[in-house]
C-alpha cells in the first residue's frame, strides 16, 4: 500500500520539490531496506543525474548510505540484519551469473549443502535439473524451491532429496540455533554453498547474527569443499561475527564487480577464484623436475 501510494503521489506531482523527492527516496530505502538508482529514476519520472544528487544529499545529512548502484539505511553495519526481502532486490543480475556458475560445479549425485541467503536460494532454482542430488540446507527458502518443483511437476526419477535441518528462524529465513548445529554436525557432505553477509583478508566471512556464525561454522567443518558465492558488494564489509578464515575456503564464486585489487588478495588465500561470465586463468605450471 505504501508504494502504491508513492507512485500515486508521484504521479500527480511530476515537479517535485528536491525536499519532497529526498523525502520519498529517503521513505523507500527505509521500507524496502535498499533501492537501485534505476528503480528510483522510473518511480519518481527524473533523471539518474537528478537520483544521485538527491542520494548525494541525504548521505550528506547521514540518513542513508550510498552503495554500489543505489542506497540502504544507515544502520550498525556490524549488527543489522537485512530480511530476506530486503536483500532479494539486491544485485539481482549478479546473484543470477553467480548462480549459473556455480551450477557449473555440481555433479550428478552429489550430497551438497546450501546455507541461508538470496545467492544459495538463486542456486537452488539453477540445481533443479541435475539428478540425484541430495541437498542438506537450513534454509526455508532454498528448501521451498526444491519442494515446489516437486509438487508442479510430474514426479521423475532423479529429483532431488531435500533434508532440512530444524532450528529458529532469523529475519533472513535460516534456521539456526542449537537443533540445527546437532543436525547438521552428524551429517558430511561433498560441497558446501555458503552465501555470506561479509567477506574480507582480515575477518574473513561474517554475518551480524550470532547463532548464525554458529551454523556457519558448522557447516564448514561438515564440508568437503566450500564455495561461497558471493556478489562484489559484499566485499569489504564485516558482520559482527566471524565464522571461517579465507584460507578455510576453497573457491569464491562472485562478479565481474569486483574490483582488480580485490581480486588478487582473494586469489593469494583461496584455490581457485570464479568470475562469472569471465573465462577463468590457468593455473601456473609446475616446474618439470630435472
Amino acid at each position: 500500500m505504501a508504494a502504491e501510494r508513492t507512485e500515486a503521489y508521484v504521479g500527480e506531482n511530476q515537479n517535485l520539490l528536491a525536499e519532497q523527492r529526498r523525502t520519498l527516496i529517503l521513505d523507500e530505502v527505509r521500507r524496502r531496506g535498499g533501492v537501485r538508482v534505476n528503480e528510483l529514476t522510473r518511480k519518481l519520472g527524473v533523471s539518474d543525474m537528478t537520483v544521485r544528487r538527491d542520494l548525494d544529499a541525504l548521505a550528506r545529512q547521514g540518513v542513508l548510505e550510498k552503495v554500489h548502484g543505489g542506497a540502504v539505511p544507515v544502520v550498525e553495519a556490524s549488527t543489522h540484519e537485512p530480511g530476506f526481502e530486503a536483500k532479494s532486490g539486491m544485485e539481482l543480475s549478479a546473484k543470477e551469473d553467480i548462480a549459473r556458475a556455480a551450477a557449473e560445479l555440481v555433479p550428478p549425485g552429489a550430497a551438497i549443502a546450501l546455507s541461508g541467503g538470496t545467492t544459495t536460494y538463486a542456486l537452488a532454482h539453477q540445481l533443479l535439473d541435475v539428478p540425484d542430488l541430495t541437498v542438506v540446507t537450513n534454509s526455508v527458502r532454498v528448501a521451498d524451491v526444491f519442494h515446489a518443483a516437486q509438487r508442479t511437476s510430474a514426479p521423475r526419477q532423479g529429483s532431488a532429496t531435500v533434508v532440512l535441518t530444524g532450528g529458529v528462524r532469523t529475519p533472513s529465513d535460516s534456521l539456526v540455533g542449537p537443533v540445527a548445529d546437532q543436525a547438521i554436525a552428524a551429517l558430511h557432505f561433498d560441497l558446501l554453498f555458503l552465501g555470506v553477509h561479509g567477506i574480507s583478508v582480515e575477518a574473513g566471512l561474517s554475518t551480524p547474527n550470532l547463532a548464525e556464525a554458529e551454523t556457519n561454522r558448522r557447516l564448514v567443518q561438515s564440508a568437503r569443499r566450500v564455495v561461497v558465492v558471493a556478489d562484489h558488494t559484499k566485499w569489504g564489509t564485516v558482520g559482527l561475527s566471524s565464522f571461517a578464515s579465507l584460507d578455510q575456503v576453497d573457491t569464491l564464486v562472485t562478479d565481474a564487480g569486483l574490483p582488480a585489487e580485490a581480486r588478487a588478495e582473494v586469489s593469494e588465500h583461496l584455490r581457485r577464484l570464479i568470475v562469472a561470465g569471465e573465462p577463468e586463468e590457468p593455473e601456473p605450471e609446475e616446474p618439470a623436475d630435472d
